[in-house]
């Protein structure tokens, strides 16, 4: 049986302006860096999208090398684009993104417009779409000069490619530059993609202040600190978990979970339900409660993890209390 959306997805969901675009996000977005490759199954996929766009998500977050093997989360995502949401495109924000090594030789990764070009053709390839929606520089190149990696994401936007661009994980100088290049060729940096969460905090240093500034939006991944900030760890590490399972591309290893930061989890957690929350509602509600947050990434490996992520959204404020007692544990 062909796939029918829920009636009321968008009564279900809470949309922000994108900095000063008329674009708007949903406050949760799906992010298919892990769960998406060719080692996962295709069925728990399809679940997790459609789940996703039953509940208002319209935002589908990905990159050149998700996987594994690099391309298979766009690929992936193509059988099930094809299959379930053709239909619905004009209803989708599809992103992806090219900054780190994606093929061998020296074309393959940073910031060339050699590459970037390239990797926005092979990615719409594999995900069977004549445009993406919001491309991507995945990271700073040291090398390349800003003009000529800016130059290719303003020729994106000018061949129909990509209808808006934006960078990931660049800091607050060069992410100023960036922004003013791009102005100066008449194209807007839409949106910043840095990580974000209880445990990273390195946005707070000028970055959200330079995007506010800029009319930039912001989109948080690794909210959830790839799964720490949730009850998964509160006990160790299990054998089923993303630490345990050595998925390499980026995902978090067992060596960086100590004593120490099981017990930073449990004291937080011991808030989260105070507030009647789980740790993971409350790690997304506390990104979200600042209005320069445009969105948060989720990453999800099972339908029900998405279903309480959602939960978030019903609650994020803070008392002055309660962001005394969170600033008091991440100091620790």
């Amino acid at each position: 049986m062909s796939y029918l959306p829920n009636e009321n997805r968008y009564q279900q969901m809470e949309y922000r302006r994108c900095g000063k675009s008329g674009l708007l996000l949903p406050a949760l977005s799906l992010g298919l860096w892990h769960n998406f490759g060719d080692i996962d199954p295709l069925s728990n996929a399809q679940s997790i999208l459609r789940l996703a766009f039953d509940n208002g998500i319209t935002h589908f977050d990905l990159a050149n090398n998700y996987g594994p093997p690099p391309g298979a989360a766009e690929s992936n995502f193509g059988k099930i684009f094809k299959t379930d949401f053709l239909p619905y495109r004009d209803e989708l924000i599809i992103s992806t993104k090219a900054g780190w090594k994606m093929w061998e030789g020296p074309y393959g990764d940073y910031g060339s417009k050699k590459y970037l070009m390239a990797s926005l053709d092979q990615s719409l390839k594999r995900m069977g779409l004549d445009y993406v929606d919001i491309f991507y520089h995945h990271r700073p190149d040291p090398n390349t000069p800003l003009e000529e990696t800016m130059a290719a994401l303003h020729l994106m936007v000018q061949q129909g490619k990509a209808l808006y661009v934006g960078i990931s994980s660049y800091p607050p100088e060069t992410t100023q530059k960036a922004v003013d290049i791009l102005a100066k060729m008449g194209t807007h940096c839409l949106i910043h993609q840095p990580k974000y969460s209880m445990l990273d905090r390195w946005v707070e240093d000028g970055l959200l202040q330079t995007l506010e500034q800029n009319g930039v939006g912001c989109i948080a991944f690794s909210p959830l600190a790839q799964g720490l900030l949730t009850n998964k760890y509160l006990n160790g590490i299990p054998e089923n978990s993303r630490a345990a399972s050595h998925r390499g591309n980026g995902a978090i290893e067992e060596n960086t979970i100590t004593p120490e930061l099981i017990k930073k989890i449990n004291a937080l957690n011991n808030v989260a339900q105070q507030r009647n929350q789980s740790l993971a509602q409350m790690a997304l509600a506390w990104i979200l409660k600042d209005p320069r947050i445009t969105s948060v990434i989720v990453g999800i490996s099972k339908p029900e993890q998405l279903t309480d992520s959602l939960k978030a959204l019903k609650h994020y404020s803070f008392s002055n209390e309660e962001l005394k007692q969170i600033e008091a544990i991440l100091a620790e």
